[in-house]
């Protein structure tokens, strides 16, 4: 372990991020009663440029008016390069102390976090606010994909980081057929068999960016979570994309459709299998201490020191699912 230490963002159940257009109130009740773990209100690209004043309008009013329980509140602010960002912190921070969280899109440098901190700060002191605002950056973009080291140690605000694939892959001038999805053309071809006949295989070609995403988040102890899956008709595409940033370490991912709440929580939740696994390495490694063993066979395999880490943080993150 390195002599540095690094903290760890407030503890939050995030295994699903609902997002909520701010134009539509309809959707509002419907959201709080959802089985979301966080919730965001949208005044970004779900909203047309027309209905911008109004949805922060409607946004106060339903942070401040709605019983959302125990749920993370969030809103999307619009991008630093619009003129709409600084109205949407102002108006609805200020207005609406039930808020957690802040959602920055299109976050490309560190500076762009440190600006939001700056006006946040400001805020919380004029109102002399005692509960402090998390951040949620976007990371959507090449530029913030170069930058994400330097972005994920840019406040101590910053509590996780999305990864936006439909605007990353506008910005990568990536060819998809689906935001989220696999593209028939991204694959490896085996070499010939004695038949002569080869295989295809399909890959998925957002693993690098999530990868990397993903260790800047883990070596600065923020939350990664994975972006939308855009077509919300296919559960079973949703699944496998959710399955494939699970297994990478990801904590949860987007529903941008209230069906993919379930499967999210389902995806992100450990398994009763996977607890009873990871308790059982606990109680073999307790027997091996005992025993002045630093390591021990479970089934036929190694268990270690490292084992026990693993094992540890899926029970920690089964506990506070089921305390919730």
């Amino acid at each position: 372990m390195s002599f540095l230490l690094i903290d760890q963002a407030t503890p939050r159940i995030h295994r699903s991020e609902l997002a909520v257009p701010g134009s539509n109130t309809a959707l509002f009740e419907k959201a709080a009663a959802s089985a979301a773990d966080v919730v965001f209100l949208d005044v970004e690209d779900a909203v047309a440029p027309d209905d911008k004043e109004q949805a922060r309008r409607n946004i106060v009013q339903a942070l401040n008016d709605i019983d959302w329980g125990r749920k993370t509140m969030m809103v999307r602010i619009n991008g630093l390069d619009t003129h709409y960002m600084y109205r949407d912190v102002i108006d609805i921070v200020e207005a609406c102390p039930r808020l957690d969280m802040l959602l920055i899109p299109k976050v490309g440098t560190p500076a762009d976090v440190y600006a939001i901190d700056m006006l946040v700060t400001q805020i919380e002191a004029a109102k002399q606010r005692k509960k402090r605002l998390g951040f949620e950056v976007l990371i959507e973009t090449a530029l913030g994909m170069a930058n994400v080291e330097a972005i994920a140690q840019s406040s101590k605000r910053l509590e996780a980081m999305s990864f936006g694939v439909a605007d990353y892959a506008a910005s990568t001038r990536a060819r998809t057929t689906v935001i989220g999805g696999v593209n028939p053309d991204y694959g490896v071809l085996t070499d010939k068999s004695e038949a002569g006949t080869r295989d295809f295989h399909w890959a998925d070609p957002w693993h690098f960016a999530q990868n990397r995403m993903l260790v800047a988040c883990r070596a600065y102890g923020l939350r990664p979570i994975d972006g939308p899956f855009g077509d919300f008709s296919d559960p079973d595409g949703f699944r496998a994309a959710g399955k494939r940033a699970a297994v990478l370490g990801y904590e949860g991912k987007w529903a941008i459709h209230p069906s993919q709440i379930a499967l999210a929580n389902e995806v992100f939740s450990p398994s009763d299998a996977e607890v009873g696994k990871a308790r059982r390495i606990l109680a073999a490694m307790q027997e091996a201490a005992a025993a002045g063993r630093g390591a021990v066979s479970l089934d036929g395999r190694l268990i270690d020191i490292a084992s026990i880490r693993m094992a540890e943080a899926l029970i920690a993150k089964a506990d506070s699912i089921a305390a919730a």
